[in-house]
């Protein structure tokens, strides 16, 4: 891509403009995929927002198209070069005479005017906005961007989804409901907890974004997650437990799945940012590390052999975890 600084513009509109030069110059043939937003945030050094606002606005002018299962790629019949403008923003189109009349910024090529509506579905909402946050974060999701890859009016979509609010525990529900637990249960206890730590450990795995919203303050209640936590609990309870106590079990159990997903997510997303992964970033970081190894203060956090692999922690993790639950899943020892 091309690396040169343009003086004057915004960051997104550089973005625009480097992308739009590959085309140009045929570097980017049509049909051939462009940078996603997470390549972006690496190659460019930008927040995903900005990111999302320079394909935004490569979408609007026509040049380029989302493909699913593909990514975001060149269009085969491009449009003209309008001026990289916020996409959310109406410009001025100034008469003959001089003057200039109001102009609605809504789509700059006529073949990226929206579709009819007819086959819009309140499934099909929740599907396309799963796959925008998994290709570009939590952060990157809103109606308007779910009517853009829809291609349909942000209007249409409250017709089936009243709010974002209601889109996300759609979308959590969604994933619930998809990696649905086994009926009936395992017998053995140990088996059935695995059964549903692992299954929501794989749901977190691929959709990142979803630990956040089903752990922290105020996160979504949908049925599907209402379901497995049913489920849980009532293996708990076959035990001989009460339902509070199957509570404060399912309460430790679920703390270690998701927090250990959202020290995963981090990571991830830091590699994301920076550019580099956590064994590159402890090398990158040598210098910094090796003066406060040289103060000799730290000598048991620098005996370690490098960093952390939490993927491959989670299984002994959890099973070591089951281990220590187990008196109080038989009510042998208390809280």
């Amino acid at each position: 891509m091309n690396e040169d600084t343009e003086s004057g513009l915004a960051p997104y509109a550089r973005i625009v403009a480097d992308i739009r030069s590959c085309i140009d110059t045929g570097e980017l043939r049509p049909g051939d995929r462009v940078p996603s937003t997470r390549e972006i945030t690496r190659r460019w050094g930008v927040a995903m927002a900005t990111a999302t606002k320079a394909l935004t606005v490569l979408r609007r002018e026509g040049r380029v198209e989302a493909v699913r299962g593909v990514g975001t790629v060149v269009r085969r019949a491009p449009t003209t070069d309008p001026v990289p403008a916020d996409p959310a923003g109406p410009v001025a189109e100034t008469s003959e005479d001089g003057g200039s009349r109001g102009r609605s910024r809504t789509t700059p090529g006529a073949e990226r005017r929206p579709h009819p509506e007819p086959h819009l579905t309140r499934e099909g909402i929740v599907r396309a906005a799963i796959a925008i946050a998994d290709d570009e974060g939590i952060e990157g999701l809103s109606m308007r961007r779910v009517s853009t890859e829809l291609r349909v009016s942000t209007m249409a979509l409250y017709r089936h989804v009243a709010s974002k609010g209601e889109l996300l525990t759609e979308m959590v529900d969604h994933l619930y409901t998809v990696d649905a637990l086994p009926e009936p249960p395992p017998d053995d206890w140990r088996r059935a907890l695995e059964v549903a730590l692992l299954g929501e450990w794989e749901i977190y795995r691929r959709h990142p974004w979803a630990a956040r919203l089903t752990v922290m303050a105020g996160g979504v209640v949908s049925p599907g997650l209402m379901r497995n936590a049913e489920w849980m609990m009532r293996v708990i309870v076959a035990q001989g437990n009460t339902p509070d106590e199957a509570l404060e079990i399912l309460t430790i159990v679920s703390a270690y799945t998701s927090g250990m997903a959202l020290q995963a997510t981090r990571v991830a997303l830091e590699e994301h940012e920076i550019g580099m992964d956590a064994a590159q970033w402890w090398c990158h970081r040598g210098p910094d590390l090796h003066r406060l190894a040289d103060q000799g203060a730290y000598p048991t956090m620098f005996g370690v052999s490098g960093p952390p692999d939490v993927d491959g922690m989670f299984e002994p993790g959890m099973r070591r975890l089951l281990d220590g639950i187990a008196p109080l899943m038989e009510r042998t020892g208390t809280l």
